[in-house]
Order: structure tokens, then C-alpha cells, then sequence
């Protein structure tokens, strides 16, 4: 039961996505769009929860 709630590889990746990429890497055009969107959707969903925290603390 323990091991469905370990969340360490989930703030991993989130670290991961936002350093700066590894210049051996393979890059190509599809691989940085995905990461620039991977990027914009994980901004987005913070920016929601805050305001859902917010929103549920001055209710």
C-alpha cells in the first residue's frame, strides 16, 4: 500500500522538466515542444490549485 503513494518520482519529474537540458541530449523539434507543453500544463495546474486554496480559505 505504501509503495501508491510514494510521490518522489512525481516531484522529480517536475525538477526535471524545468533544469536546464542536457547539451548530449537528442534534440529535436517534437521532443522541446512536448517539454515546452508538458512545461505550460504544469504552470496552469499550480496557478489552479492556489486559487482553489484560496478560494476555499476565504469562503
Amino acid at each position: 500500500m505504501k509503495k501508491y503513494f510514494m510521490l518522489g518520482d512525481v516531484f522529480y519529474y517536475f525538477v526535471r522538466v524545468f533544469k536546464k537540458p542536457d547539451p548530449n541530449a537528442p534534440n529535436s523539434f517534437n521532443l522541446r515542444m512536448m517539454h515546452g507543453i508538458n512545461r505550460i500544463s504544469i504552470v496552469m495546474f499550480l496557478i489552479c490549485v492556489i486559487v482553489m486554496i484560496v478560494r476555499a480559505l476565504t469562503r
